[in-house]
């Protein structure tokens, strides 16, 4: 593939709901590779205030970017899917195969099955047009560059945040701490999907994950211990093994992100 530049434009360069903003990145960029990571994306309330919106935005995002991909012949088109695209009881941990057995989490079905339906588009595409398109779900990433602001955040930066502020006191959060997530740090999650767009290429989705849960409650048991999360061991159907160490093992690096991007209402740029 041998990409010589890489190129990560944000939405204030180009906004991808836009097809004519799609067409003027695509004529000015000139990808070869396309790895669509571009998401509006948020934690239980955020999906619970912005359903249209999520429906809208993602479901656009990626419709237009793929169709431009295919128009400007790109090789290779890597699009970056969600475990909220999973049915709202798929058994743990998630197969491939159990993705359409049902309808996804009532919160989380506006955005899943907006990304689901890139799903669609990559295997229509390839059918109709030979795109050479894959799909990955990543599960739920933590790290650097992470969403802060606890009326969007996910999980993880949301309960170090509390952690961080509560000196000693109660820590409130969603539900009573039994339900299960998968995580998976961010620079991991980044090397599993260059290994992905560099060596796969089937029609058929691929989950990106530790192929570990753990429960809220102990994840937060974790965060206020200084402990660790999984890092990853697998990449869906294709085997990728990485060396496993936890948050603790990593010492001051686990300690170096937080201290650098934690801001009280920092969201990502």
């Amino acid at each position: 593939m041998g990409c010589t530049s890489v190129f990560s434009p944000r939405r204030s360069d180009y906004d991808l709901t836009m097809q004519a903003e799609v067409g003027r990145l695509f004529r000015e960029l000139r990808p070869q590779v396309v790895i669509h990571a571009a998401a509006v994306v948020g934690g239980i309330g955020a999906n619970r205030d912005n359903p249209g919106r999520f429906l809208y935005e993602n479901a656009m995002m990626g419709l237009l970017v793929i169709d431009a991909a295919r128009r400007y012949e790109c090789e290779k088109v890597t699009v970056l899917g969600t475990i909220c695209a999973y049915p709202k009881y798929t058994p743990v941990p998630f197969s491939e195969d159990d993705l359409w057995q049902g309808y996804p989490e009532e919160t989380n079905a506006p955005y899943g099955l907006a990304k689901k339906l890139l799903l669609v588009q990559c295997q229509a595409y390839r059918q109709q047009y030979g795109l050479n398109s894959i799909y990955l779900l990543p599960v739920n990433l933590y790290g650097p560059g992470d969403n802060f602001d606890l009326s969007s955040s996910h999980v993880i930066p949301a309960l170090i945040r509390k952690c961080l502020e509560a000196e000693g006191q109660d820590i409130e959060g969603w539900g009573d701490g039994t339900p299960s997530r998968e995580f998976l740090f961010v620079g991991d999650a980044a090397d599993a999907i260059v290994k992905a767009t560099i060596h796969y290429d089937s029609p058929e989705p691929v989950n990106i994950g530790s192929g570990q849960e753990i429960t809220i409650r102990d994840l937060l048991q974790k965060d206020r211990g200084d402990h660790g999360i999984p890092r990853p061991h697998h990449l869906g159907r294709q085997q990728a093994e990485w060396p496993t160490a936890s948050l603790s093992q990593r010492g001051a690096r686990g300690g170096v992100w937080i201290s650098r991007d934690y801001e009280p209402g920092r969201r990502p740029a």
